[in-house]
């Protein structure tokens, strides 16, 4: 553990559209905030990448405009802590040089590995240790697939790493891993370590090679190097913790781990996670080989949890499609002046009256089933409908969805803490509650990754004995006050549930052949 100097903790989270640095007090206040917006690219064969040099100089770029927001940052900086998006695939060489872009966990193109792969005797052996269901956006997927279609590019590799930890590398020196990504990839939840039946289930068994060691970021630092000090502005040797991924580190900072037990926890964010905080050994894997398994940093305690690939990238769409349409006829409209309406929209709406199914991403669905091919759809329309009908509907399914993923971690929450930037929408919280039949709680933590980031650094350099310390000062005073389910909505979302799920199960043939088409006709 780190001797404590100084009054500052600085959480770095690098996420699919932001990278941000925020710097909070000891005892959790945020003090002030640093962004660039990620840049990454897609193609029509699905890939979705980004430059791992450009994501280091946008990071560094966010530490140093925190300096100059600051007052003697670097001087009074006690430590700092790193989380990031999750899954996907950064490869570097034996040098800690990129030896290609950066695959997100927006890629598809490890879509037909899953398809061979899923439901196989080899698949459900790999879940019941890993606790994860397989699907593209992970590193194992993807591998699995460069191997197949870019072998080169393996065998140059060194090492593979996830956004975070490519951070750290930069940071401090160090190649390592959290124990979060590295169990529910190639690991082994209740032992937080690499199991080699896994590696042997993917034929990934001479990639063991690549993996880093695995790094609890509450236990140890490393200091800032020479490099990193000089182009960040901060003191060489300020200790660094690498936190887990973004979604645990959210979680953890959005309360899902509190005095209160049986909560849940949501993140509204450009995905959508569903989860609650659950002793390893009461953790419930479904008949479906689905979720995930995140460690959490508290001992013996994970996060189970059901994803959806978009939530608030369905909201974005939306507003996109209506602002490019805007445009056409040289009315200019930006993101934040729809996104100011999008509450009046709903409440324009009437519930219930279309359903949505909320899979706009080019890699289809993860939580609570696995479909590559998944695409969202409305269904119901007339022409009696309008935008704001839509709008709801796609709020609506956004709740539904999360009614689903909840359905196949358990039982239902006794509440539901809500964090992410469309949760400090009331009509979004009304409607998610009431989808869900469940009282929810918004988070006051604008920067929840961050915060959970920078509580691992704080118990790691002895600011704090442990996280439950933390999570009081850090946590509970930010939970807003329970907001029950609306009784009128709850019936509506509970006649139409079923239908909902009846629509998604009958539209997953059709998906498949639009997949077909698609790759027969380029």
């Amino acid at each position: 553990m780190a001797e404590c100097h100084g009054d500052i903790l600085i959480g770095i989270d690098a996420g699919t559209s932001v990278i941000k640095s925020i710097a909070f007090d000891l005892a959790g206040r945020q003090i002030a905030t640093a962004s660039v917006a990620n840049r990454f690219v897609t193609r029509p064969d699905g890939a979705a990448v980004q430059s791992m040099d450009d994501t280091w100089t946008d990071c560094a770029r966010t530490l140093r405009e925190l300096g100059g927001k600051v007052e003697l940052l670097a001087e009074r900086t006690a430590a700092l802590a790193v989380t990031g998006q999750g899954d996907g695939t950064w490869l570097i060489d034996r040098d800690n040089q990129p030896v290609a872009e950066a695959w997100l966990w927006l890629d598809a193109r490890a879509a037909p590995v899953v398809e061979r792969f899923r439901g196989t005797e080899a698949d459900r052996e790999r879940f019941q240790i890993t606790g994860a269901g397989f699907n593209a956006c992970q590193m194992g997927a993807q591998l699995a697939h460069m191997k197949e279609t870019m072998p080169e590019a393996v065998m140059a590799a060194d090492a593979a790493l996830h956004c975070k930890d490519w951070l750290y590398l930069n940071l401090t020196g160090v190649r390592a891993t959290g124990p979060c990504e590295a169990v529910f990839t190639f690991g082994d939840f209740r032992t937080r370590a690499y199991d080699d039946r896994v590696l042997e289930a993917l034929d990934l068994t001479p990639e063991r090679r690549l993996l880093p060691e695995i790094l609890d970021g509450s236990q140890h630092t490393h200091g800032l190097g020479d490099s990193a000090a000089a182009v960040t502005g901060l003191r060489r040797g300020t200790p660094v913790a690498l936190g887990y991924l973004d979604v645990p580190c959210t979680a953890l900072g959005g309360g899902i781990y509190t005095s209160a037990s049986g909560a849940g926890c949501t993140i509204i964010g450009s995905t959508g996670m569903h989860m609650r905080a659950t002793p390893e050994s009461a953790v419930h894997l479904n008949d479906d080989l689905t979720g995930y398994v995140m460690c959490l940093p508290v001992q013996g305690m994970v996060a189970q949890c059901q994803s959806n690939m978009a939530a608030a990238l369905n909201i974005d769409w939306l507003l996109d499609l209506a602002g490019s349409l805007l445009g056409e006829f040289g009315h200019a409209g930006t993101r934040s002046d729809m996104i100011a309406r999008i509450d009046d929209w709903v409440e324009a709406g009437k519930p219930g009256r279309v359903l949505y199914h909320p899979y706009i991403s080019e890699a289809g669905e993860r939580g609570p089933f696995v479909d590559p091919a998944a695409r969202a759809a409305f269904v119901g329309l007339s022409t009696g409908h309008r935008f704001p009908d839509l709008m709801r509907a796609v709020i609506e399914g956004l709740g539904l969805a999360g009614r689903d993923c909840y359905g196949a971690i358990g039982d239902l929450p006794t509440e539901i803490r809500l964090t992410g930037g469309a949760a400090r929408s009331d009509t979004l919280r009304r409607i998610f509650s009431a989808a869900v039949g469940v009282p929810v709680r918004r988070s006051f933590r604008d920067e929840a990754g961050a915060a959970g980031a920078a509580m691992m650094a704080a118990v790691a350099i002895g600011a704090y004995p442990d996280i439950e310390a933390c999570i009081a000062d850090w946590v509970t005073p930010c939970l807003g006050a329970i907001e029950s389910p609306d009784p009128a909505l709850t019936g509506i979302y509970g006649d139409i549930y079923p239908t909902y799920r009846a629509a998604q199960e009958r539209l997953a043939p059709i998906w498949a052949a639009l997949s077909e088409s698609s790759r027969r006709h380029g």
